[in-house]
């Protein structure tokens, strides 16, 4: 007797009514939080304190406080778990590796930047004043945030965006005078550092898995790489200002190519450094001047918002490469200087206090659907935006990740050292590290 064999159902009709009930959730989703957002407009950002005058919506507050509230323990009981799990690692002498799991697939399923917008409209809620100070206390007590740095009073501080990207004291941050040391940008923990070499360079993420730097900083960049073949031959790239590729405009849509430099031909020209710093979401949130430099270009990634945690870093792929984020490229004495910062989940909106018209996070539709970079060119043409070291550049809402890549002084061979200065850094991977404190050093002999 023969019988019949089981039926095969099709697939496809199946998977286009769930990639349509994911396209109309993730729109709903968006048109909620655009329309909350122009309901209630979120406050402006300054560097001072809240105003007192403005009574805000009744009905909003109380939700607004409960979510902030229920966020806070959920944040702080995931990052004592982790950290818990971290600490016993290290203490065995284990180094995490890379291992994606599941995790990281079911991420890009979620509307992280639609939610991102979401947090930071709750965030700008201006909240009762006689609220305010148990908020920020319970956000410091869970995060080990010093309040007593607070350059105002916690009742001024009108919401807990204005409460995350608030200055300090002065003097609370003294930057290292010895003009031959690079200080670091932020308050946070050193996770990676070295020497950038060898044909394509790379950033290590995590242990087992890297990612191009030509990538990160942009297809455009004026990264000083050479020519294999031509290793003695400074990089033409290094002497041309990037304003040749784009004179008498303020801005653009770069029209590059995305793919990056050709990794059999081209590899990094010696002293070209790399620092990644973490910010934890009790760190102050601001990013300062590593050196005196002179800002050429702004470029600004729109991509995705996946968390930037350790465990974030061991389990996406290109996690740095695939989030948004704005470079500021230019140049110093030692030569080329970058400064990445990376948003993350609920830190979709990455101020910059050197262009405050800047804008990140906005709705794709608003981006032309382009994966291309925004740049924007400074001017005068050549010269940019001056900074000394210590200025304030930038401001994250929580906590995130920035990545220097810059030149410094060595040796011009490696039989040359007894002559010339050599950078060397002064700090250890998991070492906390504030604004101000030397990086690295360098000595004339």
């Amino acid at each position: 007797m023969k019988f019949g064999g089981r039926r095969r159902v099709p697939a496809l009709p199946y998977c286009s009514r769930l990639n349509r009930l994911q396209n109309q959730h993730r729109f709903f989703f968006a048109s909620s939080v655009r329309r909350l957002q122009a309901k209630f407009p979120a406050r402006a950002f300054t560097s001072n304190g809240g105003n007192n005058d403005s009574q805000g919506n009744p009905f909003l507050v109380p939700g607004a406080t409960i979510a902030t509230i229920l966020m806070l323990g959920a944040l702080h009981a995931r990052r004592m778990y982790s950290d818990k799990k971290i600490d016993e690692a290290r203490e065995r002498g284990i180094e995490l590796e890379f291992q994606p799991d599941a995790k990281a697939a079911f991420l890009r399923l979620l509307p992280l930047r639609s939610i991102s917008r979401l947090w930071g409209t709750l965030t700008s809620v201006e909240l009762p004043v006689w609220l305010r100070p148990h908020v920020y206390k319970g956000w410091a007590r869970a995060f080990h945030a010093n309040l007593e740095e607070s350059a105002l009073p916690l009742e001024e501080y009108a919401s807990l965006q204005e409460f995350f990207v608030r200055t300090l004291k002065e003097g609370s941050r003294p930057v290292d005078p010895d003009p031959q040391c690079l200080v670091s940008p932020v308050d946070g923990t050193i996770l990676r550092f070295g020497e950038l070499k060898g044909v394509r360079p790379m950033i290590d993420q995590v242990k087992g898995f890297s990612y191009s730097v030509s990538s990160l900083l942009g297809a455009s960049s004026f990264l000083p790489l050479i020519a294999e073949g031509n290793v003695h031959e400074e990089s033409s790239e290094e002497e041309k200002a990037p304003t040749e590729k784009s004179k008498n405009t303020w801005w653009r849509i770069s029209l590059a190519s995305p793919k990056v430099r050709d990794p059999v031909s081209v590899s990094p020209m010696r002293g070209l450094f790399y620092c990644v710093i973490y910010l934890r979401p009790g760190d102050y949130h601001r990013v300062h001047s590593p050196v005196d430099w002179n800002v050429l270009i702004r470029r600004h990634f729109s991509g995705h918002l996946f968390p930037l945690n350790e465990r974030a870093t061991r389990t996406i792929r290109n996690l740095y490469v695939e989030n948004e984020r704005v470079v500021l490229e230019g140049r110093w004495q030692g030569g080329f200087m970058a400064i990445a910062a990376i948003g993350a989940t609920n830190v979709g909106s990455i101020k910059l206090l050197i262009e405050p018209e800047l804008r990140t996070n906005l709705p794709i539709r608003k981006l032309m659907h382009s994966e291309q970079p925004q740049e924007r060119v400074y001017e005068p043409e050549g010269i940019g935006m001056m900074l000394k070291k210590g200025n304030e550049v930038a401001a994250f809402n929580m906590g995130s990740t920035v990545v220097l890549v810059f030149q410094a002084p060595v040796p011009k061979s490696p039989n040359d050292k007894d002559s010339s200065p050599e950078f060397s850094f002064c700090v250890k991977s998991g070492d906390r590290i504030r604004v101000g404190e030397a990086l690295g050093r360098w000595h004339e002999l």
